[in-house]
């Protein structure tokens, strides 16, 4: 006989559908199910449950059939177990019925736990019951759903048919959780702070622009939560945190995504020092909670997580890869006409820092391969932080990077207003030049500086590249259930079944 094609074979599906309907056992009416077992406490288990009764439910992924006995693989949200089917136990009707189960159906079985005279754990069915009848085709379960593209837009059928990318998830939610219990435990106090925003501040990016119909306004997607929470820092909070969504209307690559998760965090009468230490001791403990080492395998790399990390200012870094040492230049056309010569990109609006900061990145970042903290940023790059008083130039900042990426991004909180207010100019004049991603004024936090900041260390990470290097993934979409995906045509949409 011919093999079926793809089309006849989802007809016959929706065929089997349609009569059981006409039957009056339309499977979707069915609304709960009083499911007892998993299938991993089964697997793991079987001395303590073999000859019990027990109730499964899941999705079946395979199914074979010989004659008067036929084997289901059924997969629970746990792990996947065996359905044993005997005619002798089921009865002639019962029996036939099992034709209505196919791939991809949702069903529930109920039977005594057994091991195969090949060994294998199962249940021994004596009653089963249809759940959902799946009308479309799962891909065929020895090569999985390989098409990356697919997988990220169906992440649902992803999970089913490549079930490990459940582990990368629930790790994610564990890691989660370890920063907050970490928190918690030294008093810090989770706040929500507003996702649009009349001002896009707290952060150098380019943000997406939406609009408030009844105030005829337009307004910003949050790029970042720090100046809300500075705010609660000046309200009298001494130990703030926020972890959520936020959103940058920038480039897409292996580390970046258009909406991320990301935790900010600040503490009063601490520096950026203090923030380093917790740093350093938030991502050990995260990673010995999730996976109970100091270290981590990533990409054939020991990371080692072990306190304390390397610290060495961004000057001295560029100094031990090129032999150039900025402590001794400072004139602003000796470092572009070098800058020049490096083949490094300069802006009309870049100054002496600015060049700083592109030498670091050229070539010092990606040699950052175990856990480092780069201190003391060029005050043009770093518009809230408060300057190094040895060197006003220079910040009390700093970036932690593991395997050549930025993780964290920490300050010592600038405080004077005066001093807030020129640095905000700047950026404005930055912006009229161009520069979209410069900051706008936001004058109601100048307010706040002078109502009275104390002295305060504050510190961001990117959580998603922290589960990227816990998990040993090399892409953010690996990480995010539901990365941002560009729209297929309405057309392809709706062919993009299995």
């Amino acid at each position: 006989m011919a093999e079926l094609n793809i089309n006849e074979m989802l007809q016959i599906k929706r065929d089997k559908l349609t009569q059981l309907k006409n039957e009056g056992k339309n499977p979707h009416l069915i609304e709960k199910v009083d499911v007892d077992t998993k299938a991993i406490d089964i697997v793991s288990n079987f001395e303590e449950f073999e000859g019990k009764e027990v109730k499964v439910a899941g999705r079946i992924l395979g199914k074979r059939s010989f004659g008067k006995i036929g084997f289901i693989v059924l997969q629970d949200d746990s792990s996947k177990i065996q359905i044993f089917n005997r005619h002798d136990t089921l009865g002639e009707e019962k029996y036939q019925e099992l034709k209505n189960l196919d791939t991809g159906d949702i069903a529930t079985f109920s039977g005594e736990v057994i091991k195969t005279q090949t060994g294998e754990i199962s249940v021994l069915t004596k009653e089963f019951q249809l759940l959902t009848k799946s009308l479309q085709i799962l891909p065929e379960k020895f090569h999985g759903l390989k098409d990356v593209d697919l997988r990220y837009r169906q992440r649902y059928v992803d999970l089913i048919v490549n079930p490990e990318v459940k582990d990368v998830f629930r790790k994610r939610t564990k890691i989660l959780s370890a920063i907050r219990e970490f928190l918690d435990n030294r008093d810090f106090l989770e706040v929500e702070t507003p996702i649009l925003n009349t001002i896009a501040g707290g952060a150098t990016a380019r943000p997406f622009v939406t609009h408030h119909n009844t105030l005829d306004i337009d307004m910003y997607l949050r790029i970042a939560n720090e100046l809300y929470l500075k705010r609660l820092i000046v309200g009298g909070f001494d130990k703030v945190y926020e972890m959520g969504r936020m959103f940058r209307n920038e480039g897409m690559d292996a580390t970046h995504n258009p909406e991320y998760t990301a935790i900010e965090l600040y503490e009063a009468y601490a520096d950026y020092n203090d923030m380093m230490e917790l740093t350093e001791n938030l991502i050990l403990s995260v990673n010995q909670k999730v996976n109970g080492s100091n270290t981590v395998d990533y990409q054939g790399t020991e990371i080692d997580f072990t306190t304390p990390w390397k610290r060495i200012t961004m000057v001295d870094a560029i100094k031990e890869e090129t032999g150039i040492d900025f402590n001794t230049i400072t004139d602003f056309e000796e470092a572009k006409k070098l800058a020049q010569e490096h083949k490094l990109e300069i802006k009309e609006t870049d100054k002496l820092g600015n060049i700083i900061v592109a030498f670091f990145e050229e070539y010092v970042e990606d040699k950052l391969i175990q856990p480092t903290f780069v201190t003391q940023y060029p005050v043009e790059v770093s518009p809230l932080t408060k300057r190094n008083p040895e060197n006003p130039s220079m910040t009390q900042r700093f970036e932690a990077f593991i395997y050549g990426k930025e993780i964290a991004n920490a300050y010592s909180e600038l405080n004077d207003a005066e001093d807030q207010r020129e640095r905000f100019e700047d950026q404005m004049r930055l912006r009229e030049a161009g520069d979209e991603e410069a900051n706008l004024i936001d004058y109601d936090f100048i307010n706040a500086i002078e109502v009275g900041m104390a002295p305060t260390g504050g510190m961001g990470m990117g959580v998603d590249r922290l589960v990227m290097f816990l998990t040993n993934q090399t892409t953010i979409r690996d990480v995010l259930l539901f990365p941002t995906m560009k729209p297929i045509g309405k057309k392809d949409e709706e062919n993009q079944g299995f």
